[in-house]
């Protein structure tokens, strides 16, 4: 007979029916372990047959094959007798009562997601990279099967990834001190290094290593399933933004001096429509909307503006952008915000002064240039806005003074904070091959999985001053 023991924190999992069960953490937590003990022993003793999915699957090498068999093999402590009723094959693990395994990629087979209503146990493993549409598939596919159930066992990426919206950020302020939330179709548990009973000193050795040489930030991802916002190359890294959250209550400075709602349009489609709303060096607001067209989109964001009497009303005039100046103007006609239409393309400006890194020096007796140090206009007004928030950095974590004009603060209220740092934070600078500083374009992005900055635009935006009189007409602007 099976002897199953499982790491507490998935006791539940073993105990009660819920038909969407997650466990996601970093490193060494034993999820996976669990999973696939616990999917052997339903096998043994319900005679379930088990559907185990991953996003990508060329072979069964790619599989958690490997981590039932284990389960089989060592773990559930069987006799050699009882262990030789089992059939360990090169493609399944069948049970003495006949249930088996079935290993599929999802992306691959979309459509045959459809077959786990046959299958009263699923598991996705890896499920970070589980695509939206596969997601959607699944899930009510799950739900249609009185008692049939769904795993999944994950190490978070990015807070924008599908899994991350649908299993952690509508949850994360509901989870208790011990890291679970349960409702009555989700029980997910947060688990970690820490909660492995079987968790051993060679494997403590590598975690003291990568915890005093490797960044922060890339640390808590890999040993305590914090998200990976983080990309070989970025502009902006994910410490530097989590250090600025709320930075003005940290740091002691207020919310002062002109406010601006920035907007970056969009139309139908996978890309959402981006507001922020900036009080002097405060982001007092950010919010996405995904429905509705460009029409929509910027009355939503100018009934804001409106609502909140802001001094400036910015948006992105290039591509769908341009098409809205009507919808501006005759919207804050007679009222007293100032508009612009911005546009991200073009040469970089002021080509000729002194470039500022983010250090805030520009050491030698022939410094570098904007124009020597940006290939675009583009760069050039992401960088402004990583100086800003390297800065914070700097004042927030090592002490070091900076004037509050010269920092930036994100509210911990902002609706859309998290999928903000996301992209901020996701940034790829590329080689041009003549020492400048570009970013990759946003087709290049998309290429390799990265979604289009869309609050990251209308951040770097929302750094525009508006004209020092209140005017009705389009301002010039000063940059902030």
């Amino acid at each position: 007979m099976p002897h199953l023991k499982v790491n507490s924190k998935l006791a539940r999992f073993v105990t009660t029916h819920k038909p969407l069960k997650v466990a996601y953490g970093g490193r060494n937590s034993g999820k996976s372990v669990g999973f696939g003990d616990i999917m052997a022993m339903e096998m043994a003793t319900r005679g379930y047959d088990i559907l185990c999915l991953r996003e990508f699957q060329d072979s069964v090498a790619d599989s958690v094959h490997r981590v039932i068999r284990g389960s089989v093999e060592t773990r559930l402590g069987l006799t050699d007798r009882e262990r030789s009723q089992w059939g360990l094959f090169e493609d399944k693990v069948v049970s003495p009562i006949g249930a088996r395994t079935r290993y599929m990629g999802a992306a691959r087979n979309p459509d045959s997601i459809q077959s786990a209503e046959n299958y009263m146990r699923s598991w996705f493993e890896e499920a970070h990279r589980a695509s939206q549409r596969s997601l959607d598939k699944l899930i009510p596919t799950i739900l249609r099967r009185p008692g049939a159930e769904c795993w999944f066992s994950a190490n978070p990426q990015s807070v924008a990834d599908p899994f991350s919206q649908r299993f952690i950020e509508p949850f994360r302020d509901k989870f208790d001190e011990n890291g679970c939330f349960e409702d009555d179709i989700h029980l997910i548990v947060k688990i970690n290094w820490r909660d492995n009973p079987w968790y051993d000193d060679t494997a403590d050795k590598i975690r003291l290593w990568d915890y005093e040489n490797l960044p922060r930030a890339k640390y808590n991802w890999i040993w305590e399933g914090a998200y990976n916002d983080h990309v070989d190359g970025g502009l902006i890294q994910q410490e530097w933004f989590e250090a600025c959250i709320d930075a003005h209550l940290r740091l002691g400075f207020e919310a002062k001096g002109a406010e601006v709602v920035s907007h970056d349009p969009s139309g139908h489609g996978s890309d959402a429509k981006g507001l922020v709303h900036r009080h002097g060096c405060v982001i007092l607001e950010v919010m996405e909307k995904r429905d509705g067209d460009e029409h929509e989109g910027m009355d939503w964001a100018l009934n804001y503006a409106i609502t909140n009497r802001v001094d400036l009303f910015v948006w992105d005039e290039d591509g769908l952008g341009g098409p809205l100046r009507k919808n501006v103007k005759d919207k804050l006609s007679g009222r007293k915000i100032d508009y612009i239409g911005y546009s991200g393309g073009g040469e970089v400006e002021d080509k000729d002064a002194p470039y500022e890194p983010k250090e805030g020096r520009n050491p030698g007796d022939n410094p570098k240039t904007n124009g020597d140090m940006f290939f675009n206009r583009r760069i050039q007004q992401y960088h402004r806005l990583a100086v800003r928030i390297y800065r914070t950095y700097e004042a927030v974590i090592k002490g070091k003074y900076h004037n509050p004009d010269d920092l930036i603060s994100f509210s911990s209220k902002c609706q859309s904070l998290s999928q903000l740092q996301s992209e901020l934070c996701r940034l790829p600078l590329k080689d041009n091959g003549a020492g400048k500083l570009q970013l990759k374009t946003k087709e290049e992005m998309r290429k390799e999985g990265i979604p289009s900055p869309n609050l990251g635009d209308a951040c770097k935006m929302a750094l525009i001053n508006p004209s020092a009189r209140k005017k009705v007409v389009r301002p010039s602007y000063t940059k902030w």
